[in-house]
């Protein structure tokens, strides 16, 4: 990040791959859905939708590990570190390959898991299908978000938009064909999306190693960085410290997103499959909110590290621009063709209806989210986390949880929509004021 380079141009420069990344992740699950709902039916997208958050729930180990390492990883390409930044890779891939192991055995329990979500009686088979094959495939997807995330810290954005942009194609073009049985393949119904993750994952990831060892990237998985991967104690500590309170946050919110999800069931499988097509349009409101939040991080950890204290406050300031017009613009575009959006996933009249409406209710609340990972992202580039976890676990626990039940019971399934405006809301009033009162009187330095 030069100086004489203003700042907003060198935000857009690593930002704008980054979102393109995100628009790709999000297109995966969106067209995939697309052909679930379209190709199979609205039984077929209920099913697939009910894994949303337990994936969300997964992936927040591998978010909150890469996001504590990444931190270290920035920190220590500022200062100059380079020998630093395998170390800190290798630790980060040690622990990721353990517990992504873990969460792939408890793939032998999909079927207890649906139960336990109140998954509606006639999708219940094909969401126990579809989610044993996610969680058989974490190892490699916990891998690939570790890998990408970690080559963001160098300041490359570039290179995992790359990957992505090979898995999405993979991935697109094997689930229709698995669907419809196409060359001879068995039609694999709602699994078909699963597989389609799995393979495109296991051979974006073989495509990348090729890649980085052939631009002699600082990443390259070459004799160093193999050597590397091991628990050391002491990096370990510094990437858990950041990590784990990053990770329980996520986990924080997708157990709050299970709960709403068993409220949601309750209402039956139109009121699911209207979850999942209003969840995909969320994506991509939010994935520029959420690619702002680690820019925000990243330049934050990389000026710290190069002792640069004072670009801090204008980093902060340009993401909340930044975040006010991509952000926002996102948002009012989907208002305006909510109708034409929502009719991408559902054919089914009724649910259409019901799914826009429930659009209307949550969209706006981007913005705030938003707004509020900004000032999140920015105490995370310094090691601060412990308190906008405190913030966000409190937010869900006794606003977002309690007012989805009691609005439930008052205005039905519109009731607990409205619970997520709410903890958007509060979560943004929250951690701006922990950062303008609290946060931005505090030493900062480096952390490694």
């Amino acid at each position: 990040m030069s100086v004489a380079n203003p700042l907003w141009k060198a935000f857009l420069a690593f930002l704008t791959p980054m979102m393109l990344s995100n628009l790709l992740q999000s297109l995966f699950g969106t067209v995939n859905s697309i052909y679930l709902g379209q190709m199979i039916g609205v039984d077929a997208l209920g099913a697939a939708s009910v894994f949303f958050p337990i994936m969300f729930f997964f992936v927040s180990f591998a978010i909150g590990l890469s996001s504590g390492a990444s931190v270290l990883i920035g920190q220590a390409w500022g200062a100059g570190k380079r020998e630093a930044i395998k170390a800190v890779a290798g630790t980060a891939f040690a622990v990721t390959l353990l517990l992504s192991a873990l969460v792939a055995l408890g793939g032998l329990f999909s079927r207890q898991l649906m139960i336990g979500l109140a998954t509606p009686p006639e999708i219940l088979d094909q969401a126990s299908a579809y989610a044993a094959i996610m969680m058989f495939s974490m190892p490699l997807i916990f891998l690939f978000i570790v890998m990408t995330s970690l080559m963001r810290g160098v300041g490359d954005t570039v290179t995992p938009l790359l990957a992505l942009a090979l898995s999405t194609v993979l991935g697109l073009a094997i689930t229709p064909a698995l669907i419809g049985g196409w060359f001879g393949l068995p039609k694999s119904g709602v699994a078909s999306a699963a597989w389609a993750s799995m393979g495109s994952t296991l051979l974006s990831l073989l495509w990348l190693a090729a890649y980085l060892r052939r631009k002699d990237h600082p990443l390259a998985p070459d004799a160093a960085l193999l050597q590397s991967i091991r628990l050391d104690g002491a990096l370990l500590r510094k990437v858990l410290r950041i990590g784990i309170p990053t990770a329980l946050g996520m986990i924080v919110m997708s157990v709050a997103e299970l709960v709403l999800l068993g409220l949601i069931n309750g209402y039956g499988a139109s009121a699911t499959a209207a979850y999942g097509a209003v969840n995909q349009v969320l994506t991509y409101t939010q994935f520029p909110a959420l690619s702002i939040s680690i820019t925000v991080s990243i330049f934050g950890a990389q000026a710290i590290g190069a002792g640069n204290l004072s670009r801090l406050n204008a980093i902060v300031r340009t993401g909340l621009l930044m975040n006010l017009f991509l952000t926002g613009g996102l948002v009012a575009l989907a208002y305006l063709f909510s109708g034409a959006i929502m009719g991408l996933f559902i054919n089914d009249p009724a649910v259409l209806d019901l799914s826009q409406h429930l659009l209307r209710i949550v969209l706006w609340s981007s913005v705030l989210f938003g707004m509020a990972t900004t000032f999140s992202g920015m105490m995370r580039a310094s090691g601060t986390v412990f308190a906008p976890l405190a913030i966000s676990t409190l937010v869900i626990t006794a606003i977002e949880l309690p007012s989805a039940i009691l609005l439930g019971r008052a205005f039905g399934l519109e009731g607990v929509w409205m619970a997520y405006p709410i903890c958007f809301g509060a979560m943004f009033l929250l951690q701006t004021s922990y950062y303008l009162v609290v946060w931005r009187r505090q030493k900062v330095e480096r952390l490694i």
